[in-house]
């Protein structure tokens, strides 16, 4: 790769935090599975003047999830799960599943399946206001945020059961939107492996992959490296607290409910490994966590020309696809950069971002801490320059 390219992206980190778009920001770019080069700017706690640093831990939010998807690749390649099962065979929550039509309840036709739920079609909801179920969601997220303090917080395998017993936004398997599935999943491994589910991710991918900075709290001795989170506003950047989608903001404590979907913190340096041994088809340093055809079909669009519809209403997934709580490059014609076929990642709330291009054995991760950011105009701005500088 060019190096003096990838300079640029130096400067794009530091224009970030010039303008006030974040307080602090790095990135990093791997080829082959070895570091090209790693930049960072800005500040992880602007209140303590302490730098943006690679060991700085960061909330993960939805980059949380290709992490629960491997998870459930695990399981899928040893034969304890099918992806046509009914989800009610682990969380009975689901056991009646239904939409609201007219206001009435109707019966849905076919049950929530675990293949539903990796690929984003099952109906299941986020938090808002379109629609009952997204309401009716909203309350029992209040509700989760009300108690996760106390002893009477929900665990995993209760929030879901809980969340299964509500309406969904639609007939599962009819249409892409995103909402609650990983975070399903989640409780469907814990029910499946017997274990925790902080517990089966430490055991079978964190630990094997030397991740030792990632998971669903921060300890007190590491309390110092976690970037404070902020969000923009006419007259600057403030501290948030918010425990949005119930995510403690601190991470002090190892939480009753390990999000699937949002809740994971973790470092550069640790995503690095995981996406590495994804990009190295599921081998690291010596190891096999996944199969390469577990990988491989990991990697893979999924859905249909109906439910794509539901994907294309992202202008931020332009050009791609989508799988296995990933996006996938599938059609590069229509992409809003430069990029390659077969790329896949995801991003995060707080603009933390993935990308692994097979082609090339290219991977790019960014991290940041913004409310409401995933990928912005610097995420695409530093991947045109980090595609730019590859040499053939």
């Amino acid at each position: 790769m060019n190096i003096r390219k990838l300079e640029k992206l130096q400067s794009l980190a530091n224009e970030m935090v010039a303008t006030g778009f974040v307080a602090g920001v790095s990135c990093m770019v791997l080829h082959q599975g070895k570091e090209v080069c790693y930049y960072q700017a800005g500040l992880r706690d602007m209140e303590s003047n302490l730098p943006m640093t690679r060991d700085t831990i960061c909330r993960m939010y939805s980059m949380s999830k290709p992490v629960t998807s491997a998870a459930v690749m695990l399981l899928l390649e040893e034969g304890k799960i099918d992806l046509l099962a009914n989800v009610a065979d682990y969380l009975p929550g689901f056991s009646n599943p239904h939409t609201i039509q007219g206001g009435v309840p109707v019966p849905s036709k076919k049950p929530v399946t675990i293949k539903d739920l990796l690929h984003m079609t099952s109906g299941v909801a986020y938090p808002g206001e379109s629609n009952p179920a997204e309401v009716r969601v909203a309350k029992l997220m209040d509700d989760v945020i009300a108690r996760m303090d106390t002893e009477e917080a929900y665990t995993t395998y209760e929030f879901m059961n809980a969340l299964g017993k509500l309406p969904l936004a639609f007939e599962p398997g009819t249409i892409w939107q995103y909402g609650f599935s990983a975070d399903v999943l989640g409780a469907v491994v814990e029910v499946v492996s017997g274990m925790g589910f902080g517990e089966f991710l430490k055991k079978r991918i964190f630990e094997p992959l030397g991740m030792e900075d990632t998971g669903f709290y921060v300890p007190e001795e590491k309390q110092s490296r976690l970037a404070k989170l902020y969000r923009g506003y006419p007259d600057g950047l403030r501290e948030d607290t918010y425990p949005n989608l119930g995510i403690s903001n601190r991470m002090q404590y190892a939480p009753a409910f390990e999000s699937g979907g949002a809740g994971l913190a973790s470092t550069i340096d640790d995503y690095a490994r995981f996406a590495t041994m994804l990009l190295q088809k599921g081998s690291f340093q010596g190891q096999q966590i996944l199969s390469p055809e577990t990988v491989k079909f990991m990697t893979t669009a999924h859905v249909n020309e109906v439910q794509q519809k539901g994907v294309d209403t992202w202008e931020s997934l332009a050009g791609y696809s989508y799988g296995n709580l990933l996006r996938i490059m599938t059609r590069p014609d229509q992409a809003a950069g430069i990029c390659s076929p077969g790329e896949y990642g995801w991003d995060g709330w707080l603009g933390t971002y993935v990308m692994n291009d097979p082609a090339h054995e290219l991977t790019f991760i960014m991290m940041q801490q913004k409310a409401d950011t995933g990928t912005t105009e610097y995420s695409r701005r530093m991947r045109n320059v980090v595609f730019s500088a590859l040499e053939h």
